[in-house]
């Protein structure tokens, strides 16, 4: 049965050697964050069972919506190299082409948490932040 675009959160899409991932939501802000859970869930395939118990700050900026979720998804994954968190959970406030917020998780560990793909960044590939029918979509394509 397929389920109709205003139930999904997120997806995944396949995309040549690549992968792609949509978000969706009633603000430009959730489908951004539903976006960056797309993206988590292909770095470990038990992504629900990630525990918010870590908090960092997360700032990036850009020129359009298209740039700004791209510098978004990859200031997560730099994060996520950096302070070597598997993020689950994520708060942001959108202003213009500003965004500000926290992202939640906790140390990959390899008896709870099974690995998925490696992702090494976020493209413009497919890039597109639109609204239709009063849902943000929020897509790009990951380079794995």
């Amino acid at each position: 049965m397929e389920k109709r675009i205003s139930q999904l959160a997120y997806e995944t899409f396949e995309h040549g050697a690549d992968i792609g991932i949509r978000g969706f939501g009633s603000t430009l802000e959730e489908a951004f964050v539903n976006a960056a859970k797309a993206m988590f869930s292909l770095i470990i395939v038990n992504f629900h069972d990630l525990k918010p118990i870590k908090s960092i700050n997360i700032q990036c900026e850009a020129i359009d919506y298209e740039s700004l979720l791209v510098a978004f998804l990859n200031e997560l994954l730099a994060q996520t190299d950096i302070n070597q968190l598997m993020f689950c959970e994520f708060q942001i406030k959108q202003n213009a082409l500003l965004i500000k917020g926290t992202a939640r998780g906790e140390p990959f560990n390899p008896s709870r948490h099974e690995p998925g793909v490696e992702v090494k960044g976020a493209t413009f590939t497919m890039a597109k932040v639109e609204q239709k029918n009063n849902m943000w979509i929020a897509q790009c394509v990951v380079d794995v």
